[in-house]
């Protein structure tokens, strides 16, 4: 296997920097996800799916709540984009001085958000290091024709603290994953060759 080769090819994607927001039992948090994408084309009965880590705070209140909003931003956001991927919200209050209010489902919803998705967890799939929720949308805001914030850009824009911050979380996320996915492979997965 060509890891290089392979992990050029992930850098290609030009994939949305999405925040996950969710509240449950009085605290409130939101993350960058890892993976946020449509799965339905119906459109009367829109569905995303949302991976995220099990290392995380979000992740602790979306189990709980069963519950998550997903947010796009803009380039010119991505200090505020950037706020929910450099620190913990076990630490610090994420929401502190941001504009929010609550939606249907509970989770806090970014106001000055481009696009956002008030959703229900319908089911949820365990990859070891990672929950794979399919969610339901139940309400939602679209401010228009804009170019959302991708990943590549976000980390284009980060100061140089922050994109150390984001590469010592990414580097110890990393390692407990690894331990994570093994693991999950070695229980769930059989061999086919």
């Amino acid at each position: 296997m060509k890891l290089n080769e392979i992990n050029q090819l992930i850098k290609c994607l030009g994939r949305e920097a999405w925040v996950v927001t969710s509240a449950h039992a009085g605290q409130c948090n939101g993350l960058i996800a890892t993976f946020v994408s449509p799965i339905s084309i119906v459109p009367d009965l829109p569905r995303f799916a949302v991976a995220l880590s099990k290392l995380h705070h979000t992740w602790t209140l979306v189990e709980g709540s069963g519950a998550l909003a997903v947010h796009l931003l803009t380039a010119d956001q991505a200090d505020l984009a950037l706020r929910f991927g450099t620190q913990t919200g076990r630490e610090v209050d994420k929401f502190a001085g941001v504009a929010h209010h609550t939606g249907v489902t509970g989770s806090p919803l970014l106001s000055d958000a481009k696009g956002w998705l008030d959703c229900r967890v319908e089911a949820s799939f365990d990859t070891g290091d990672r929950t794979i929720y399919l969610v339901e949308v139940v309400a939602g805001d679209f401010s228009g024709d804009f170019s959302p914030l991708t990943q590549a850009q976000l980390l284009g824009l980060a100061t140089p603290d922050q994109l150390q911050i984001l590469r010592t979380q990414l580097a110890a996320d990393a390692a407990q994953d690894a331990i994570a996915i093994r693991k999950w492979r070695a229980k769930n997965v059989k061999d086919s060759r």
